[in-house]
């Protein structure tokens, strides 16, 4: 007897995790097949566990095996899945919501994907080290361009028990990241807890970060127990070391689904331009009053934003940001568009053309008036 999608929608085993009438209409093509709609909790080594109408089971995934690594069967996906067998396979992915990717290393065209189907990108700082502005930054991009809406956590708050001091701090992240709460919590006092878990409530959240950011604290104090392993991060730089292994999504009792994600060493870009372009919006904004429109903001007349810069208005750290972020996205796109990459070799040679005529041009005038003055 197949599991039809009317029934499902009925299941209290899948409500709590995100199961909706979009996802029920995602899987009703694949009722009559006699599978299972499932969510997938973690994933391990080929294998995973999901959550299914008839409770948790485990299926092995090689029938979803693309070449596209950002097409793997992920923590936070929806599933199709044999009803019973030993053992069971994963059979189909529905199509993604939002997907949250990066780069797995500046030296491969390679992207990882690290949770699927997310609406809250929970990017959670310690605030027991210097805050790092432009880490904070790579994190936006990459939750802007997932899909998810960004939030920063400020972790450990009641490390700065100045609340003048807090308020600077808090400000300072709010500068780079517009559009997007800034919330100071502490689990050890309980500050913005009720505001965190009021703003998860409601869809999944994932939660992002470095080790010792306090991620894996964070998700005990939200699940109400201590759910995850937690060891002390280094007083000297804050780090700690990968507590969580495996990329987990949990259900929280005040409602909401939680996905908790091992500290992330490298944050590379992975196609995010329009993330980039989100993160520093006031820069896109002040691009389009540039005289020219393929303005490179350096050295051109009638550029709003190095107008900006100079004036004070627009913070120098701010645009090399932007264009470090922007040059690096660009790298990692162009290692898998053919295309793109022959335009920046162009780009390249006609720029370094152009000095190079600019340098002879120059060295011509000076060696000429030189050859003139020994005669």
């Amino acid at each position: 007897m197949s599991f039809s999608a009317s029934q499902v929608s009925n299941s209290h085993a899948l409500i709590p995790y995100g199961w909706d009438e979009g996802w029920e209409a995602a899987f009703a093509p694949y009722a009559v097949w006699d599978l299972l709609p499932g969510r997938v909790l973690r994933v391990d080594r080929g294998q995973c566990d999901l959550i299914t109408p008839l409770g948790t089971v485990r299926a092995d995934t090689e029938f979803v095996v693309p070449r596209d690594p950002l097409k793997v069967v992920c923590t936070g996906d929806w599933a199709t899945v044999d009803r019973d067998g030993d053992p069971r396979y994963v059979r189909h992915l529905l199509p993604r919501r939002t997907a949250f990717a990066r780069s797995t290393s500046s030296k491969r065209s390679e992207g990882q994907i690290l949770a699927a189907n997310v609406d809250h990108a929970i990017i959670t700082v310690s605030l027991a080290v210097e805050l790092d502005l432009g880490r904070i930054e790579r994190f936006l991009a990459l939750a802007w361009e997932s899909g998810a809406q960004p939030l920063i956590v400020l972790s450990k708050a009641d490390l700065v028990p100045d609340p003048v001091g807090l308020s600077y701090l808090v400000e300072d992240v709010r500068t780079v990241a517009p559009g997007v709460q800034v919330l100071p919590v502490s689990s050890t006092t309980g500050e913005g807890l009720d505001v965190l878990r009021s703003l998860v409530a409601g869809g999944t959240s994932v939660l992002l970060g470095v080790s010792g950011a306090g991620k894996s604290t964070l998700a005990n104090t939200l699940l109400g127990e201590d759910v995850m392993d937690v060891k002390a991060a280094r007083d000297v730089d804050g780090k700690g070391r990968h507590t969580t292994t495996t990329r987990n999504l949990l259900v929280l009792p005040a409602g909401g689904v939680l996905i908790d994600t091992p500290g992330l060493r490298g944050v590379g870009l992975w196609d995010a331009e329009t993330g980039v372009g989100q993160v520093f919006s006031e820069i896109e904004s002040l691009a389009g009053e540039c005289r020219f429109h393929d303005c490179a903001h350096e050295a051109e007349p009638g550029c709003a934003v190095t107008a900006a810069v100079e004036d004070g208005s627009l913070a120098v750290r701010r645009l090399e940001s932007y264009r470090k972020l922007l040059r690096e996205n660009q790298r990692i796109v162009a290692k898998t568009d053919a295309r793109l990459r022959s335009e920046i070799l162009k780009d390249w040679k006609r720029k370094g053309a152009e000095g190079r005529a600019a340098m002879e041009a120059k060295r011509g005038g000076s060696g000429g008036r030189g050859r003139q003055s020994g005669r």
